[in-house]
């Protein structure tokens, strides 16, 4: 007979894992009742929950997630379907919500695509049903998502983040019309004329929200309105629009639609002699961590990703127990004031 390697649980010098049977007996429960309290806690009394969760601490007791899963019907698994980025805002985002997961004991389980359209969308969220998730959380920042939004299985529980509103799917996303509304006003508080600005690219949902912004903003107080000018997030299109904004001595304020182009704006500036703020004041979106350390220091305006990734969460385990419907919530924006921002000169 070929002997049976050992319990990795009982081998010399290792700690033996604690079972169910454990916090039962520490409790002085029976394991049925561990069992109700870990899966349908409602269900139990206040004093023997406390008594048992106060044993599944001591001996710091995990459950099987797959017996979890037979006896709640659940995974405890969530999908999230992401744009393959590493900018700085979507990949808050998706860190925003696995925190909030995490924080709930969920599993989650991410398809990063290179871009997204019907067929992208619809073979990553085929793949995630495939693994038993539980719901869907789709970080869809591009115009072109919007068809695959519109087709997805009516069975699923899916939640949005960062989509316009309109969608037959509940969205959580931060507000980008007001966090431009207050960077440009602030500016006209400072006594500008009016205010540049440097656009995101056309099929980013950020980036038109931020020019909505941007424009109601202007003429709700009678200012003129330049061509916005369309830039692709990196800090080198802020420096090239830069160049060209500095030769113009009208140009007493910029509002860029992200950070890295607002220090591609700084560089600019200070290469053609222009200083911020003095002759010129500029304001980025995101507030990233470099934001505070730049020279001058950059007024931005700041997303709650973490509170994004919350709502979204909350959102997707509302729909999963039936609820939601097609909520849109959104997460106000806050104006950082900084350096890079002062009075008109003059």
């Amino acid at each position: 007979m070929t002997p049976q390697p050992p319990d990795e649980t009982t081998l010399p010098g290792r700690p033996r894992t604690a079972v169910m049977e454990d916090v039962a007996e520490r409790a002085g429960v029976s394991a049925m009742t561990v069992s109700r309290v870990l899966n349908t806690p409602e269900k139990v009394r206040p004093d023997t929950r406390a008594r048992v969760l106060e044993a599944v601490r001591e001996l710091g007791y995990r459950p099987n997630q797959a017996a979890r899963s037979l006896v709640t019907g659940r995974s405890g698994t969530l999908g999230v379907v992401s744009f393959d980025t590493t900018l700085y805002g979507p990949a808050s985002t998706l860190y925003g919500i696995e925190r909030a997961a995490r924080g709930e004991e969920y599993l989650i389980t991410i398809v990063s695509l290179t871009a997204l359209n019907r067929r992208s969308i619809g073979d990553a969220v085929d793949r995630l049903r495939a693994q038993s998730v539980e719901g869907v959380v789709i970080v869809a920042p591009h115009e072109s998502a919007v068809d695959g939004l519109r087709s997805l299985p009516a069975d699923l529980p899916v939640v949005v983040v960062g989509a316009r509103e309109g969608l037959p799917v509940p969205v959580a996303a931060v507000d980008q019309e007001a966090g431009a509304v207050r960077a440009v006003r602030h500016l006209l508080s400072l006594g500008h004329r009016t205010v540049w600005h440097l656009s995101g690219p056309p099929d980013w949902i950020d980036a038109a929200g931020r020019i909505a912004g941007w424009r109601s903003a202007l003429e709700a107080e009678g200012r003129p309105v330049p061509d916005p000018l369309p830039g692709d997030w990196s800090a080198r299109s802020g420096y090239e629009h830069g160049l060209r904004l500095a030769r113009d001595p009208e140009v007493t304020a910029v509002f860029a639609a992200n950070d890295h182009m607002a220090m591609g704006v700084l560089r600019a500036m200070r290469e053609a002699g222009r200083r911020v703020p003095e002759d010129v004041s500029v304001v980025g979106f995101d507030d990233v961590p470099e934001a505070g350390y730049l020279w001058p220091l950059l007024t931005t305006v700041r997303q709650n990703f973490g509170e994004v990734g919350r709502l979204a969460f909350e959102l997707l385990l509302e729909r999963i127990d039936g609820g939601a419907e097609n909520r849109y919530r959104l997460v106000e924006p806050e104006l950082v004031v900084r350096e890079s921002t002062g009075p008109r000169a003059g």
